[in-house]
C-alpha cells in the first residue's frame, strides 16, 4: 500500500505524513520544493493544479488524500484510475451541513461530486475549524498581549490536525469507504476560552478583546476575497453551520481520544514566541 498525499506542505497534508510515518506506512508527497520530510515518506515534486506534473508518481499508488478546490480535477481523477488508484480521500468541509450556495461549500461539493462520479472507492472528511487556525494570533502577539477574537460568543470544537490525519490514514487503508465522517474537537471553546488557553501554554498574560459584529465584518471584508468573507460571517456570524456540537467520531475511528487544544498550544508554542 503506498498513499500520495496532496497538500502535504500544509496542516492537514502534514499531518497525514506524520500518521503514515508514526504507523510505518510508505507514502509519497506531494510538493513543489525540496524540504524535510518524515523517514519512509518520498518526495513527488509537481502542482496539484497541473495534473501532468505529477501523473508518472501515480503508479504503484493505491490511494490518495486530496485537498479540494483545485483545477482540472477531472483530469487528475482519470490519471488516478488509470494508475490503478483504489481509493481517494477527500478533505472536505463542515461547510457542506449548509448551504451549498455559498463560495467555501461550492468548491468542497464540486470536489465530492468528482470523486464520486470517478468510479473510485472514497471516504469524504468534513471537519470542523482545525485549532491550527489559532495561529492567525500570531502577528497580534507579536504586538503586544491583546487579541482580537471574531465571532467571541460562539462556542466552536476545534480539531486537532492531527487527528485528521490518523482518520484519514484509517479510511486510506480502506475503512469506511462510502461515508462521510463529520469530525470535531473534543470541547466546544469561545475564542475568548482559546486565548485563555494559549496564554497559559505560552506563558503570557494574554487578554481578547471582544469584536464586534461590525468590526468582524470589516476585518473580514479586508483580508479575503468578499464571498469568501460572506460565506465566513454566515457560518459563524448566523449561524448556518454548527461547529459547536461534539461528536465522538475521532475515538470511534482511531481509537483514541480526541487531542485537545491544551495539547496542541503546548505541541505550538515556541511558533508564538
Amino acid at each position: 500500500m503506498t498513499t500520495l498525499i496532496t497538500g502535504a506542505s500544509g496542516n492537514a497534508g502534514g499531518a497525514v505524513l506524520q500518521s503514515l510515518a508514526e504507523q510505518g506506512i510508505p507514502g509519497r508527497a506531494l510538493i513543489r520544493s525540496a524540504r524535510e520530510l518524515p523517514t519512509g515518506i518520498d518526495p513527488v515534486y509537481g502542482d496539484l493544479n497541473r495534473p501532468e506534473t505529477f501523473v508518472e508518481a501515480l503508479s504503484g499508488v493505491t490511494g490518495i488524500f486530496l485537498l479540494s478546490g483545485y483545477d482540472r480535477l477531472d483530469e487528475l481523477l482519470a490519471n488516478a484510475v488509470r494508475a490503478g488508484v483504489r481509493k481517494v480521500v477527500v478533505l472536505s468541509s463542515s461547510s457542506l451541513d449548509g448551504e451549498l450556495t455559498n463560495a467555501v461549500a461550492a468548491y468542497h461539493h464540486a470536489t465530492e461530486e468528482a470523486v464520486r462520479e470517478a468510479g473510485l472507492e472514497w471516504t469524504f472528511l468534513r471537519p470542523n475549524s482545525f485549532m491550527s487556525n489559532t495561529l492567525r494570533w500570531r502577528d497580534q502577539l507579536a504586538a503586544g498581549d491583546e487579541v482580537r477574537v471574531q465571532f467571541p460568543d460562539v462556542p466552536v470544537s476545534t480539531i486537532h490536525p492531527r487527528d485528521i490525519g490518523d482518520v484519514a490514514v484509517r479510511a486510506l487503508q480502506g475503512a469506511h469507504d462510502g461515508e462521510v465522517l463529520r469530525l470535531t474537537g473534543p470541547v466546544a471553546l469561545t475564542p475568548v476560552e482559546q486565548v485563555a488557553i494559549l496564554a497559559e501554554a505560552i506563558g503570557r498574560p494574554l487578554t481578547a478583546y471582544p469584536m464586534s459584529r461590525a468590526e468582524t465584518h470589516e476585518a473580514l471584508h479586508a483580508s479575503m476575497p468578499e464571498p469568501y468573507a460572506q460565506a465566513i460571517e454566515s457560518f459563524f456570524g448566523d449561524g448556518t453551520i454548527d461547529e459547536t456540537t461534539v461528536n465522538s467520531t475521532v475515538s470511534d475511528v482511531t481509537g483514541h481520544p480526541a487531542r485537545t487544544l491544551q495539547v496542541w498550544a503546548e505541541e505550538n508554542a515556541a511558533l508564538f514566541t
